[in-house]
């Protein structure tokens, strides 16, 4: 695995997810077209597959405030209005996050709260205990485990006493991880395959309460403060 500083990595991963979000092409080599999962992504099915339910673990309610971290266009496709909760977003692509602003206060100008470009381990520009629940969702993978403690630390700041944090790990025992990690490097994302025991322990010395659910390749946690 790559030593590349934070800074690059951030910049690196933005410029894959701004060429996503765009709808640029991106170009394998055949190897990578041979693979299993190959066909889902490009049909557009695979996401749909491996994306985690943060809901079945901590489903937002009526006027709680959410912050959602690497949030893309969670506020377009989930359905946070029928959960009438206050959608906060913050994510590193630029092309997201001006996808939201233009987009969302049209779909509910009362839940949308705005949405904010950076990382997730850097979360200054909100108010301390101001949120009730912090979520993360299909990011962790991109950086190791020592940046994730940093994120964590993070939202312990801004969770209000008893708030939840909700996200998802690459788990690298699923029989996708592999060619799933070949395809992310190939599409401008380099991929930690960290074991799921050294993610545990990281939030058993964060967290009083470690709930999760199995899917097909993340592993959803919830850490409870």
């Amino acid at each position: 695995m790559s030593q590349i500083p934070l800074s690059d990595r951030l910049a690196q991963l933005s410029q894959r997810y701004n060429r996503d979000y765009r709808g640029d092409p991106f170009e394998v080599p055949a190897e990578v077209e041979a693979l299993d999962l190959f066909p889902d992504w490009a049909a557009g099915k695979l996401q749909q597959r491996i994306a985690s339910p943060f809901w079945d673990l901590a489903k937002p309610k009526k006027n709680q405030r959410c912050l959602d971290l690497g949030c893309g266009v969670s506020f377009l496709i989930y359905p946070w209005i029928t959960w009438d909760a206050l959608f906060y977003g913050r994510d590193i692509s630029r092309v997201a996050c001006d996808a939201l602003k233009s987009r969302a206060p049209q779909l509910n100008s009362k839940l949308f709260k705005g949405v904010t470009v950076g990382g997730a381990h850097f979360l200054e520009d909100y108010e301390a205990n101001f949120f009730d629940l912090v979520i993360a969702t299909g990011v962790s993978c991109y950086f190791p485990l020592d940046y994730w403690q940093r994120v964590i630390e993070a939202v312990q700041t801004v969770l209000k006493p008893g708030g939840q944090f909700v996200f998802d790990v690459l788990n690298p025992e699923a029989p996708l991880a592999e060619d799933w990690a070949i395809l992310e490097t190939y599409l401008g994302s380099e991929v930690f395959l960290e074991p799921l025991s050294d993610w545990e322990r990281l939030f058993k010395a964060h967290s009083q309460k470690v709930s999760r659910r199995p899917g097909e390749l993340f592993m959803l946690y919830k850490l409870s403060f």
